[in-house]
């Protein structure tokens, strides 16, 4: 770590169309506060220009440029995880590559964190994505809040200012599939938030579609609570108590009445809602096994290609070993 510098990761992804605004703005955003600082930049497996972008970026500005190359997509948050790895602040910013949250707005949580506050999370002003994103993400932030202890009034914001301390606990976590924004929320001793201006895309196209939004929430609700387990398990000894009710209804009514042909497609009706109550209770089982077997495999979260350092820190070329896991 070097005291008082500001490290702002940027994990890149196919993000040719938009690199040159982002370079442009996001040093020119850097220069103006007067700070010391690095600018981590990680391609996470791109197949289109972006790493020989990134290698251009590196060449025009040595000084504040590292990037780190991973050998294959292994997913934001796991970019992210590489960058937080070689970044050398005592303060560590994570920033998306779409500019739909200005590196202009870096200032705000830099300043919330001189307040002495040790997370400091983005909370979207004004959202200028699509109908169905915005409200997808908000039904996921209700489960969510519902469902852990995690309180992110926007989770899905990523521009957001660590402390050196909380970087260093999650790159110590090792777990497979994490959800850093919560990870980090539940290791600060001081967190908080501030609103940051939203802006649409500036080129290029979202790499989240809605099967991925969904996929990121099974991992943050299996990664930090059990309460769908324990709910689902209420649930379902309410659910036999009333069936347990429902036969021996239907034995008494057999008894008096004798036996009838009506009724049976809505027998069919309940045993089919029941049967897909317990599909999906196997398959939120089978999130929890699922991260269970990930994770004693013990493989490596990502794999780092390469590393350009800035010439005062080339020795550091070579990732440490917890870095590659």
């Amino acid at each position: 770590m070097t005291p008082g510098l500001v490290s702002v990761v940027v994990p890149v992804f196919n993000e040719e169309a938009v690199l040159a605004q982002l370079f442009d703005r996001l040093y020119s955003a850097m220069d103006a506060l007067g700070i010391a600082y690095e600018v981590v930049l990680v391609d996470d497996g791109s197949v289109d220009r972006s790493p020989a972008l990134i290698r251009e970026q590196f060449s025009r500005r040595r000084k504040h440029t590292r990037a780190v190359f991973l050998a294959f997509n292994a997913g934001q948050h796991m970019a992210i995880l590489a960058g937080f790895a070689h970044a050398r602040g005592e303060r560590v910013v994570t920033l998306d590559a779409d500019l739909q949250n200005p590196p202009e707005e870096i200032g705000k949580l830099l300043r919330a964190m001189d307040d002495g506050h040790d997370y400091v999370g983005g909370i979207r002003r004004d959202r200028h994505d699509s109908w169905w994103r915005t409200r997808a993400s908000r039904a996921l932030n209700w489960v969510r809040a519902k469902t852990t202890r995690i309180r992110l009034t926007d989770q899905g914001c990523m521009l957001r200012a660590y402390d050196r301390r909380v970087v260093d606990v999650i790159l110590r976590s090792g777990e497979a599939h994490t959800f850093i924004p919560a990870l980090a929320y539940a290791y600060a001793r001081n967190p908080s938030e501030v609103e940051v201006d939203h802006a649409a895309r500036a080129a290029g196209v979202s790499k989240y579609a809605l099967l991925s939004l969904i996929r990121l929430n099974f991992d943050l609700m299996t990664g930090f609570s059990v309460a769908p387990l324990r709910v689902f398990s209420l649930f379902g000894m309410a659910l036999s108590a009333l069936s347990g009710v429902f036969v021996v209804y239907l034995l008494l009514r057999r008894l008096w009445i004798g036996p009838e042909a009506e009724g049976v497609f809505t027998l069919f009706a309940i045993s089919f809602l029941l049967i897909g109550i317990v599909l999906f209770g196997i398959g939120l089982l089978g999130e929890y096994v699922g991260r269970i077997y990930e994770q004693v495999r013990a493989r490596p979260r990502y794999l780092v290609d390469e590393v350009l350092d800035p010439p005062q820190s080339a020795a550091a070329s070579t990732p440490p070993l917890e870095a590659r896991r």
